[in-house]
């Protein structure tokens, strides 16, 4: 049985963020991606509680940054990118809460374009 790979779609805001990643950063989140295009879940990738089922993120520490890459996987047939940063919060692991908000209202805009 073979299984069928989703296509990747970006907001324009988070690929423009993402382009600016470290080349090695951008690659292991574009493994990751594709893991998740593929039905599985990379170990990088978490789920994002407190947004709705299948809302991901990649967390990544890269040489002393960390970088995310929050996901949706039931949008329409593909995987959404909804949003990328380079984290610089001094507080743990937590994602700080304008990232969160940024994120729900992308992915009201993406539900509401997509409909």
């Amino acid at each position: 049985m073979t299984r069928k790979t989703r296509p990747i779609s970006w907001v324009k805001a988070a690929l423009k963020e993402f382009e600016i990643f470290p080349k090695g950063v951008q690659t292991m989140c574009l493994t990751a991606l594709t893991i998740a295009a593929e039905g599985g879940k990379a170990d990088i990738a978490k789920r994002m509680h407190g947004l709705g089922s299948g809302v991901f993120e990649i967390a990544l520490a890269f040489k002393g940054d960390a970088f995310r890459v929050v996901y949706v996987v039931q949008i329409a047939d593909a995987i959404w990118v909804v949003h990328t940063f380079q984290k610089k919060s001094t507080q743990g692991i937590k994602t700080p809460q304008h990232e969160i908000d940024l994120v729900k209202d992308r992915l009201k805009r993406l539900k509401e374009l997509l409909r």
